[in-house]
């Protein structure tokens, strides 16, 4: 039997947007004692899928399609950020979306579509509340990081197109350093 793949449904920036963040972060990097999130792995993730049988692959796609293709495209940028659970006790340092009316609603939409799509394929999707941010760092305890959320306040890059939804399987410990490996298995277009 083929063991189930970890994977996740996301947006994931142009190369140019993610450079912008990595040219800001790279000089203040050293400062912190965090495991960075690799540049080409920063995404925002839709839906998690921590176990997508292999023959629930083909109506999954199909079904993210169908759910991406109901939406329209928006301008977008990444900008602002903030820590999980909070910044006196972060475990997690992110960067946050810059949106207008129009690209909050279809992000929250395609979220809401990408986890429908796959709960009615049948594949259990995390529960936890969609808050849309891209993980720039983890730390190996929770830790105060009120000065790196002030760093990231002052942050806004280039605005750029939000035009496609990928779904990406998630190899753990096949990457550098013992991190997952992302694999984009299926790119799927938002709009028609």
């Amino acid at each position: 039997m083929t063991p189930a793949m970890r994977m996740f449904v996301a947006l994931v920036p142009p190369a140019e947007a993610v450079e912008h963040l990595d040219d800001f972060l790279e000089p203040r990097r050293a400062a912190a004692d965090f495991r960075w999130a690799a540049p080409e792995q920063v995404h925002v993730t839709l839906a998690f899928l921590a176990q997508v049988a292999d023959r629930h692959l083909d109506e999954l796609v199909e079904r993210l399609g169908r759910a991406a293709g109901r939406r329209t495209p928006f301008d977008v940028r990444i900008a602002g950020g903030g820590a999980f659970p909070n910044v006196a006790r972060a475990r997690v340092v992110w960067a946050g979306l810059d949106l207008d009316e129009h690209g909050r609603t279809e992000l929250d939409r395609l979220a809401t579509g990408a986890r429908a799509a796959a709960s009615r394929t049948g594949i259990a999707v995390d529960g936890q509340r969609f808050r849309a941010h891209l993980t720039l760092a983890r730390l190996g305890r929770p830790a105060e990081v009120s000065s790196w959320v002030r760093l990231l306040d002052g942050y806004a890059g280039p605005v750029w197109r939000a035009e496609r939804v990928a779904l990406i399987a998630s190899h753990l410990g096949e990457g550098p350093r013992g991190r997952p490996r992302h694999e984009v298995v299926e790119e799927l277009p938002i709009g028609r």
